[in-house]
């Protein structure tokens, strides 16, 4: 049997085929573009999503020759946060609004001035952020009520294909965890939270658990696809917790790290925990169980920005090439990677990205490495609010794209002072999809069982006891800075 694991990231999908023995059969990269029309808004247009996605099915079922006929079940893995919103004939009444996406402040101030911390935490065991999808809904309808008045469905990005796919308005827990609608405790939709925004039930999609059967392969996609045999689609999750079952993030102890665009500290545990302090999300994960998770809005989106817009021309691996001449410490330049606001554990949307102590001995290949130390001193920041809330660290795991950079896990490493796995697969979400859609299909009996036979650790990162030391000194100064620059940041 195959298996396909569809991911829908922010500037591109990825779809891999997976087969019953864990084999990989082949992968296809679709990109589509962000749209930035004011400061500090992020948005795409859901058919990008869908026809990159279709694409992307038929060539990876073509170029790799995918038997038709042993296609099981298709799992989904996505960006979160986003909103897409319908109305009564499925058409998108507005560009998706992003997880970065920034123009809700007001929104989120008024939720938590309406509810209060402690009742918010309560109900739906986070706090109101930029990126939540409930504060984007209630952006829609205090500027524009007439667009808000014509939502018949409410979709997050994933799932918006998924109606593409199967014609069916469904989500996952996980995914539905970071919208600021859910009771995660009880894994359903929270009725005050409902009652607040003004919009019914129906609105929202039916919820499932990240394994179970949504629904089926449309007739009409199976034969533009040229399928005859029943495809299942199962519910999927969140790109982070998907990313988490990608690296057998399954259980008390085990941490895994993404450096993608945003940059992830993910945290499995088998019973609910909240962070009172609402530092951490605390989500549903996909297995079913919980996790707790800090998020930086950008990481090794700070990486790409450096190379692509402010040294075009240069190449990735020259100036990493550069950065690797550097010593620790960046020349005593230390970068604040808020280039799009800050999460956590700075829910500021004001924050912004800095160089400080830039002196004349400063060559860029220093500015490099300062970015990859501030992304680390960034993550950091979640690894010890774990640490505060005796969350247990055995084994760190590292995905996405900055992973691919031995430097960087260096710099992780010595910055966190832990050990740093590598694991057999840096395929992340979709993998971690295509898991899920075996589990659904019955090919594992649950998602431990599928993780513990394809997840296997192959080598491991240790710290630099030097450079742990004189990274604890520069993390000491990392940490000052935010509150130093806090007011300017907003003039």
């Amino acid at each position: 049997m195959i298996y396909i694991g569809i991911d829908l990231g922010t500037s591109s999908v990825k779809l891999i085929a997976l087969n019953q023995e864990g084999d990989i059969l082949g992968d296809i990269t679709k990109e589509y573009p962000v749209y930035y029309p004011k400061t500090n808004w992020a948005e795409q247009n859901p058919t990008d999503w869908w026809e990159k996605t279709e694409k992307g099915l038929k060539e990876l079922i073509d170029k790799f020759n995918l038997p038709k006929d042993q296609i099981k079940s298709i799992g989904l893995s996505g960006q979160m946060h986003g909103l897409v919103a319908l109305d009564k004939d499925g058409n998108t009444l507005l560009p998706a609004i992003l997880w970065n996406d920034q123009r809700t402040g007001k929104e989120c101030i008024e939720i938590e001035k309406y509810f209060g911390k402690d009742k918010l935490t309560e109900l739906v065991a986070n706090k109101p952020l930029t990126g939540f999808t409930a504060p984007k809904i209630l952006w829609l309808k205090n500027n524009n009520k007439e667009l808000f008045d014509k939502i018949e469905h409410i979709l997050l990005p994933k799932d918006y294909v998924r109606y593409k796919l199967t014609g069916d308005y469904a989500t996952d827990v996980s995914d539905a965890s970071g919208m600021l609608l859910l009771d995660i405790k009880n894994r359903d939709w929270s009725k005050e939270m409902i009652e607040f925004l003004d919009i019914k039930k129906e609105v929202l999609p039916k919820l499932y658990e990240s394994y179970e059967v949504t629904g089926v392969l449309s007739e009409s996609i199976k034969k533009t696809l040229g399928i005859q045999s029943e495809v299942l689609v199962v519910g999927g999750a969140g790109d982070q917790a998907a990313g988490a079952i990608g690296t057998g993030t399954i259980e008390d102890g085990i941490i895994s790290i993404t450096l993608g665009t945003s940059g992830v500290v993910f945290a499995s545990h088998n019973n609910f925990v909240v962070d009172k302090e609402n530092r951490l999300h605390s989500f549903c994960h996909a297995n079913g169980k919980y996790h707790s998770m800090g998020v930086m809005l950008s990481a090794a989106s700070c990486l790409k920005w450096w190379v692509e817009d402010v040294n075009k021309g240069t190449s990735f691996e020259d100036l990493l090439k550069e950065a690797e001449e550097s010593e620790v410490g960046s020349n005593g330049v230390v970068f604040l990677p808020y280039l799009m606001g800050e999460r956590t554990p700075h829910a500021d949307e004001d924050a912004r990205g800095s160089f400080i102590g830039l002196n004349m001995k400063v060559k860029r290949g220093d500015l490099t490495r300062s970015v990859l130390e501030g992304v680390s001193f960034g993550l950091r920041d979640s690894v010890e609010i774990l640490k505060d809330l005796n969350i247990p660290i055995n084994q760190i795991r590292v995905i996405g794209g900055g992973a691919k950079s031995k430097l960087w896990k260096q710099i992780l490493a010595d910055i966190l002072n832990y050990d740093i796995d590598e694991i057999n697969t840096n395929q992340g979400g979709a993998l971690g999809a295509a898991i899920l859609a075996a589990v659904g299909s019955g090919q594992y009996d649950n998602v431990e069982q599928g993780c513990e036979t394809l997840i296997k650790k192959v080598n491991q990162i240790n710290p630099i006891e030097k450079n742990v030391k004189e990274y604890e000194k520069i993390y000491k100064k990392y940490t000052s800075l935010y509150g130093c620059l806090k007011d300017w940041f907003k003039l």
